[in-house]
């Protein structure tokens, strides 16, 4: 029996609340770790519908006194935020899996950062493991997994076509949906429009698997926009208006452009005739070409990818650790 600890209670920490919740025969929650206070104090139970007594706690000293062996954190993207987290979970003795994009590979925004948090977690004899669907699984782990079909690798060009309408206010603000072009453009320059974060991440995994140095990563964001009226329950775009940003992250390597990302995310694609999608093209011997439609859901994604690292962990050696560091990852299947 594998004990569980989860750090945030949001959509993503529900899901994975859910997931170790239904396999009672593999893993145990021990505690849940939240700053919210509108959650704090109420049970797990409560929050996720499922029969559970552990009680919400903005105090993560009271949930290692349940010794868990590995913290499950989902609360932010960047390194800098989920510092004071990875830390003092690695201090008390657990293995961490963490949904930050900036952990799937943290040297590609901070090696400093990523040596310091390596050495800590060696020192405790404990792992520390970003991933995720994307990065950490689609445009990375499964190419890399596709390469290891071929015996040359001359370039590679993957995408991500994504519904956004299922998401928040926070994500939908973060990728410009409702703004008009020019307040696109001033979200971008600004930083407070970022799109997609992860593809320096995923340019490295895959790079790193392949031998690829790479000598440099320019990535661009574009408004998509819409040309009828589209609306979820957080936004309505009017025609003319920002319903999405196209992002591309390219990377080069002896000269040549050697990985190309591709990320279009907007609010009901399909009324304008695009079908969403994850799509993997490697060129060279041989040509591969991947193809899954609809998308792969980025929620149910995140949620399994991160989960079913669970038992992985445990035997992982000490140190931050990378998708390319673990064992082939299989589901953990609910128990019936």
């Amino acid at each position: 029996m594998i004990k569980v600890a989860q750090w945030g209670t949001g959509e993503m920490g529900q899901g994975l609340l859910r997931y170790v919740l239904d396999r009672p025969k593999d893993l145990e929650l021990v505690g849940a770790v939240e700053s919210n206070p509108a959650k704090v104090g109420r049970t797990v139970g409560e929050l996720v519908e499922r029969d559970c007594p552990v009680v919400v706690t903005d105090d993560p000293a009271t949930v290692f006194v349940g010794k868990p062996d590995v913290m499950l954190i989902a609360t932010h993207s960047f390194l800098d935020e989920i510092t004071d987290q990875v830390a003092v979970s690695v201090a008390s003795g657990c293995d961490v899996i963490c949904i930050a994009e900036k952990l799937a590979y943290p040297w590609a925004s901070d090696s400093g950062w990523a040596e310091r948090m390596d050495a800590l977690a060696r020192k405790h004899g404990v792992s520390v493991l970003g991933t995720g669907v994307n990065p950490g699984f689609m445009l990375d782990a499964l190419i890399i997994m596709w390469a290891s079909a071929c015996l040359r690798v001359d370039r590679i060009e993957a995408s991500r076509v994504n519904d956004l309408s299922p998401f928040g206010p926070t994500v939908l603000t973060s990728q410009g949906v409702g703004t008009t072009v020019e307040e696109f453009t001033r979200g971008v320059e600004d930083g407070s429009i970022v799109g997609h974060i992860g593809f320096p991440e995923s340019i490295h995994l895959v790079a790193q698997a392949l031998r690829w140095e790479i000598e440099r990563i320019e990535e661009t964001r574009e408004p998509i926009v819409t040309n009828v009226e589209r609306s979820t329950k957080h936004v309505t775009v009017k025609p003319g208006d920002v319903a999405g940003c196209r992002q591309v992250g390219r990377a080069w390597s002896g000269g040549e452009l050697k990985i190309e990302l591709i990320h279009p995310q907007q609010i009901h694609p399909e009324m304008e005739g695009q079908e969403t999608g994850d799509y993997i093209n490697i060129f060279g011997v041989p040509n591969i070409s991947m193809q899954n439609s609809p998308e792969l859901p980025g929620g149910i994604g995140t949620i399994a990818s991160t989960g079913n690292y669970i038992p992985l962990i445990g035997p992982a050696r000490p140190g931050v650790l990378t998708v390319l560091d673990m064992p082939l990852p299989r589901p953990l299947l609910p128990c019936v």
